[in-house]
């Protein structure tokens, strides 16, 4: 049995357009050491079945194709998906993003292999958007080296640029991503919960398709990211997994519930926002929840 040395992780769900680039940036990684391409296809209704089916006729010992019977959804699919990757380390490519650099995964692994107290290293990108428009994502805020301690608290890691030690999930883990709209942030939060460190490498080796699929859902509403990261750290606050970063996790909760008190302020939300400042005022930090609720509702007002 051949042993993989990078496992490329890729959900695939009526892209397509763009499937075909995904894969073809897989392929034209230069390494050396051998890698897969894991594909769950999640039973698409357009063309990307297909198309997924001809790559893996025609590259039988470097992609591993997994067609879903009937469509599991984004959560189910990720699991699904995520157990067939058996390389030491395991980076993600959405069937919508594709890889630019060819030494991509090269730069990823060596930097790893001789870092072996990192467990996630990520780079830059370009996002591009529907009307073609392309930038460099700015980096402003993201850290060159860092931790549980800071993901816990917001997701910097784009996932097309991510590589990170396999790590398998408990069962508790997997439950939890089955009912998700996104798995990533979770996975690499369980990655790093023993202590491993995150690095980044400023250079753009990808392309993050922003306002597609899933995503553009999300990002209509502000309030509906944050209600989906409380979720999850509501469940990992229960995980065993994570009995020693309970009190990271839980000041992360209550960073998300102001987040939320804001932003349904900023949507018109102002009864549910109240409703949260209620909760939140009989429990904790009175006067800088009452503050965050007042400041937010006035802005809110006057625009």
């Amino acid at each position: 049995m051949k042993t993989f040395y990078v496992s490329i992780f890729m959900l695939a769900y009526n892209q397509e357009k763009y499937i075909a680039q995904a894969i073809e940036g897989v392929l034209n990684q230069e390494t050396s050491f051998p890698l897969e391409l894991v594909i769950g296809e999640d039973h698409s209704i357009d063309s990307t079945r297909d198309i997924c089916k001809s790559y893996a006729d025609k590259y039988p010992n470097k992609i591993k194709l997994h067609l879903n019977e009937s469509n599991l959804g984004l959560g189910a699919n990720y699991i699904k998906t995520y157990r067939q990757c058996t390389g030491k380390y395991v980076a993600i490519c959405d069937g919508d993003d594709y890889w630019t650099d060819p030494l991509k995964l090269q730069k990823q692994v060596d930097f790893m292999e001789s870092h072996q107290d990192f467990g996630i290293i990520f780079t830059n990108n370009h996002n591009i958007y529907p009307d073609g428009k392309k930038e460099i994502r700015p980096i402003i805020n993201i850290p060159y080296e860092s931790s549980f301690e800071q993901l816990v608290f917001s997701n910097y890691i784009t996932s097309v640029t991510a590589l990170f030690r396999n790590k398998p999930l408990s069962k508790g883990m997997k439950d939890l991503i089955r009912k998700l709209p996104y798995g990533d942030w979770p996975t690499y939060l369980w990655v790093t919960r023993d202590g491993d460190k995150i690095y980044f490498l400023n250079e753009v080796t990808a392309v993050y398709r922003k306002d597609f699929g899933t995503s553009t859902v999300l990002r209509r509403k502000r309030s509906r990211i944050g209600e989906i990261n409380l979720y999850i750290l509501e469940q990992l606050k229960n995980e065993s997994g994570f009995s020693e970063q309970r009190g990271l996790i839980q000041e992360s909760i209550f960073t998300y519930k102001m987040g939320l008190i804001s932003s349904y302020n900023k949507e018109g939300k102002f009864y549910r926002s109240f409703k949260y400042l209620l909760k939140m005022f009989l429990r904790t930090r009175r006067l800088r929840v009452l503050k965050t609720y007042l400041y937010s509702l006035k802005t809110s007002l006057s625009n």
